[in-house]
């Protein structure tokens, strides 16, 4: 549950802190007051779509933080470490602290558990947190999607078990035909790529490249294209290091120089002799490697530049074809067992098909018992929200949950509708079509009354679910939202002291007027503050007498409830 909001610059509020807490939360206030801002603050907590007209005028940002109270373990404390957050241990419970802030020029920040994080991550806390109904949730009821969904969460894990098994085996299903169609639909264009690489692996099978083989005939070709600059280099650097002429050279120089400093009877002498020794060494060692340079160039000549730039030609041609010569040995290595792939097209499709008939096999008797469970718990809803529909003031009204036949997909082969017949006698029609705002609202309360016993959610948000009715009906919605507050946290805006009656929690959003600019605040009401306005809401006066007596006799029916 939210235990706590506070709203700064978002529409006519100011700064507001919102203590909410377990139960029935009534936030009520006057027209314009700011009471739809509470929900759109939430809306924003909840990873919403940030709109900058919602700014309260003049302020350079909104901010929107909450603390929630939630399980110390489970789906919510995984997305929070996910996102790099923490929850804050709080007795057997923990505490997660959400906050957003959007401004003027549009960028949105929000963040979890302490760190910064997308609203992508708000967005899936809030499938876990709260469930909100608005009038825009109640035209999506009339939807097909939502109709379904409501029998799904109502079906639980029976349900939640036959539509895994079913869309596992949906997935499996289209794997395999879609398979077979890439097949089938493509064999001209795959005959063609098995000839293709037919080819390419032939050519690249007869050159037999090696790695890094293209930069090693560049360097190769390069030195014999320049052999005679070269060996006239490394025949002036061998003879200067040793020379078969009586000239000085490198090593004769050293070998004095060695000579002498062992002839001194001097340690420090004699270690630098041994260095000079090894410098001796060295140069020998650097007479050979030249000796076997100018060999090397000896024996190329230009019959070898030829077969060099040959092969360098042909090397090329992969490289063009395949873009380096690092491809054309992947092409090498790995063409083979795609060109087996190819070259088993027929036999291949004849085993797919066969799996495919074993899996469409399975996919409709996982269909069967989707459809199945889905009728028996149709049948349950139906009778437990006509029950509570009857309580709502709508006593000859009677709902029908419809499970029929319908396009295959991801949920199943069913179309599910909801039908409300609302006098005795009239043929029940779909409530997309045949039920009127104030009957929507009540059939969409009454749903979710009977689906939180199998399905219960942390959090409600009514946004005037209360919209179209009045009187009795109204005293039965209020009835309805404490009830359902016995098992969820319950936040409803409303209009209606009938409903407010009701709240455990009276919040009242107060606006007061100072010169251009408007500011809300809200104030947690009780006793006689919570009396004058249930007779505001009421009669418009917070100070009439028949209004306060008619508010404290709904006060007293709310509280026996309660």
């Amino acid at each position: 549950m939210i235990d706590e909001m506070r709203i700064r610059g978002l529409g006519v509020i100011d700064d507001a802190m919102l203590p909410l807490g377990p139960g029935f939360t009534a936030v009520t206030g006057e027209t314009g007051a700011g009471k739809t801002m509470v929900v759109t603050g939430l809306g924003l907590l909840l990873g919403a779509r940030a709109d900058t007209s919602a700014i309260r005028a003049g302020a350079g940002q909104a901010s929107v933080a909450g603390v929630w109270v939630v399980p110390p373990a489970g789906a919510i404390a995984d997305i929070v470490s996910d996102a790099g957050g923490e929850l804050e241990p709080a007795g057997d419970a923990a505490e997660l602290y959400v906050s957003r802030t959007l401004s003027a020029e549009g960028r949105s920040r929000a963040s979890v558990g302490g760190r910064p994080a997308p609203a992508a991550v708000l967005a899936s806390l809030a499938e876990e947190l709260v469930v909100v109904h608005g009038q825009s949730e109640q035209l999506r009821l009339r939807s097909a999607v939502a109709q379904r969904d409501a029998l799904d969460r109502f079906g639980g894990q029976a349900i939640a078990d036959a539509l895994t098994r079913y869309a596992s085996s949906f997935q499996t299903w289209r794997g395999l035909d879609a398979e077979i169609t890439e097949l089938t639909e493509n064999r001209d264009r795959r005959a063609a790529e098995a000839a293709l690489l037919r080819e390419q692996l032939a050519e690249i099978e007869q050159l037999e490249p090696q790695t890094g083989e293209d930069a090693t005939l560049n360097e190769r070709a390069e030195r014999l294209a320049n052999a005679e600059e070269l060996r006239v280099a490394a025949s002036v650097a061998r003879s200067a290091l040793s020379s078969d002429e009586d000239l000085p050279d490198v090593s004769a120089l050293l070998a004095e120089a060695r000579r002498s400093l062992e002839r001194a009877d001097d340690a420090q002498l004699t270690e630098i002799a041994d260095a000079v020794a090894d410098l001796g060494y060295r140069a020998a060692d650097l007479t050979l490697q030249l000796s076997a340079y100018l060999a090397d160039l000896d024996e190329a000549g230009p019959h070898e530049l030829a077969a060099v730039e040959e092969r360098r030609a042909a090397i090329g041609g992969l490289i063009r074809q395949h873009g380096s010569l690092e491809q054309a040995l992947e092409v090498w290595q790995t063409g083979s067992l795609r060109l087996a792939e190819l070259d088993d097209d027929g036999d291949r499709i004849e085993r797919l098909t066969e799996e495919a008939a074993l899996a469409r096999a399975d996919l409709d008797d996982a269909a069967g018992a989707l459809t199945a469970v889905r009728t028996e718990a149709a049948g349950r809803l139906s009778s437990a929200v006509t029950e509570e529909l009857h309580a709502l003031a709508m006593p000859d009204a009677r709902l029908e949950v419809r499970v029929s036949p319908g396009a295959e997909s991801t949920h199943g082969r069913d179309d599910v509708a909801i039908l409300l017949a609302p006098h005795p006698g009239a043929e029940p029609r779909s409530v997309s079509r045949g039920a009127s705002g104030g009957e929507l609202s009540r059939v969409m309360l009454a749903i979710e009354v009977v689906i939180a016993g199998t399905d219960p959610v942390p959090t409600f948000v009514f946004d005037e679910v209360d919209a179209g009715i009045g009187g009795a009906a109204a005293i039965e919605v209020g009835r309805r939202l404490a009830q359902l507050a016995r098992t969820s946290q319950v936040i409803a805006v409303t209009h209606l002291a009938q409903v407010a009656a009701f709240a455990t929690n009276h919040l009242s959003v107060v606006k007061s007027h100072d010169g251009a600019v408007t500011a809300s605040s809200v104030t947690r009401l009780a006793g006689e503050e919570r009396e004058a306005e249930m007779a505001r809401l009421l009669s418009g006066l917070t100070d009439s007498d028949a209004a306060l007596t008619h508010a404290r006799e709904l006060l007293s029916l709310g509280s026996k409830l309660n």
